[in-house]
């Protein structure tokens, strides 16, 4: 019999620490007596089962035969056994300690059928060698070590989507290890944002979004490049999108420079780039502060291709667009002034907006209306009549020498300047 003592105070440390259920830690111990009464006193071919009783400690052996016909086993003879093999035959070998025939198993249970279980009771037996208490040994750690793998994978896999927060515990060949409670998430180079350097023991904030059972356990991983990291991140920081009020419908991101989002209000009396910006840009400051400064657009989403990708293309002011929908390009005309600011440097902000809407995009830039100083100039003398100024033909000729001899001074080149920024 057991210590039964020892026993409770064991079930219930591995439950209030690796969070296993007590039924787990049972089966383990079971199958582990099991393991050791088969190793000192089974057969060849024979399935021993154990079951404890936990307020007693008594243990009760069986041996469990399967129900077989013709049709599932074949009976070898020993002494003819590799002349008579047939490659062909595909049924298993007949053992007396594994199988039962039908017609036996139907006079001890009536009612049994193929594939069922006969148990039979086994003589009882407390002594172990020390081999046999080895095997017992490695079995229970065996199976408490997969029922954690369990647990873990539930927990972590109900998590799955949302930022897991953790603290780096080793940094191997770029990959980083990060200790989240009783398990390890791995982060690939891949997925660590480009210019970030990371201490052990720092605390660190993820995307996970991957948790599988593979052939070395558990792997979760974690990534902070991922697009739905930023969704995220203003999930946390805006009420209106954790209710699903505000609802980011597109991202594009290249992780460590630039964020384009575009954003919708399911509510009219909610403006969804302010609920995202914050009072102040408390909220989209808070983001970046977590990307260590990576930049963000934020733009309203619109159900018209023309519109949306004008949007995208923020901060850039756009002149004309062109939609060909059959090729599901964009003909965009901008300023000769936004022309840089609609590309970005190396390309960034018209790739980024190709990305976030899914259209093709082309940018050529135009003349927009009143650019420079001179067309404006020349269109307001066009509105002022002579008679009003008080000016014959001559009189304006002679001003406009006046004008090429004369520099303005500081007053009037101050008005030219405001009178370009209420026109464009």
């Amino acid at each position: 019999m057991l210590d039964l003592k020892t026993m409770k105070t064991a079930l219930e440390a591995l439950g209030e620490e690796r969070k296993i259920p007590k039924e787990k830690v049972i089966d383990a111990i079971e199958q582990a007596f099991a393991a050791a009464y088969k190793k000192d006193y089974g057969k060849k071919g024979q399935i021993v089962r154990a079951q404890m009783d936990v307020e007693t400690g008594k243990l009760d052996f069986y041996q469990v035969k399967i129900v077989v016909d013709d049709s599932v086993v074949r009976i070898v003879n020993q002494e003819a056994e590799d002349g008579d093999y047939d490659e062909n035959d595909t049924r298993v070998r007949y053992y007396d300690e594994h199988h039962i025939f039908i017609n036996d198993a139907q006079m001890i249970k009536s009612g049994a059928a193929l594939e069922d279980e006969i148990i039979f009771p086994l003589e009882e037996h407390t002594e172990f060698s020390r081999i046999a208490a080895q095997t017992a040994k490695q079995v229970i750690m065996q199976k408490i070590r997969e029922a954690e793998q369990e647990v873990i994978l539930a927990e972590f896999g109900a998590k799955e989507g949302d930022i897991i927060t953790g603290t780096v515990d080793k940094i191997e060949r770029g990959m980083v290890s990060i200790a989240i409670g009783r398990a390890f998430a791995i982060m690939t180079p891949e997925e660590q944002i480009p210019g970030e350097y990371h201490r052990r023991g720092e605390r660190i904030r993820g995307y996970l979004y991957k948790v599988e059972q593979g052939p070395r356990g558990i792997s979760i991983r974690i990534s902070r490049t991922h697009p739905k990291f930023i969704e995220a991140l203003f999930a946390m920081e805006c009420p209106e999108i954790a209710n699903g009020t505000v609802e980011i419908r597109a991202i594009a991101r290249e992780a460590g420079q630039r964020t384009k989002i575009a954003v919708v209000s399911h509510d009219t009396s909610i403006d969804p780039v302010g609920a995202c910006v914050g009072q102040k840009g408390v909220r989209v400051t808070t983001v970046m502060n977590e990307l260590h400064g990576e930049k963000i657009d934020i733009i309203p989403w619109d159900e018209d291709p023309a519109l949306f990708v004008a949007n995208s293309l923020a901060p850039a002011r756009v002149f004309d667009i062109l939609i060909d929908d059959e090729g599901h390009t964009a003909e965009v005309d901008v300023p000769e002034d936004q022309l840089s600011l609609a590309i970005g440097r190396g390309g960034q902000n018209v790739r980024l907006a190709a990305k976030l809407t899914g259209w093709k995009i082309d940018i050529k830039g135009s003349e927009a209306q009143f650019t420079s100083t001179e067309e404006i100039m020349e269109d307001t003398f066009e509105e002022i009549s002579e008679e009003e100024q008080g000016y014959d033909t001559n009189e304006l000729n002679s001003l406009e020498e006046v004008e090429t001899t004369q520099p303005l001074d500081d007053s009037e080149t101050l008005k030219v300047n405001v009178s370009v920024d209420e026109e464009e």
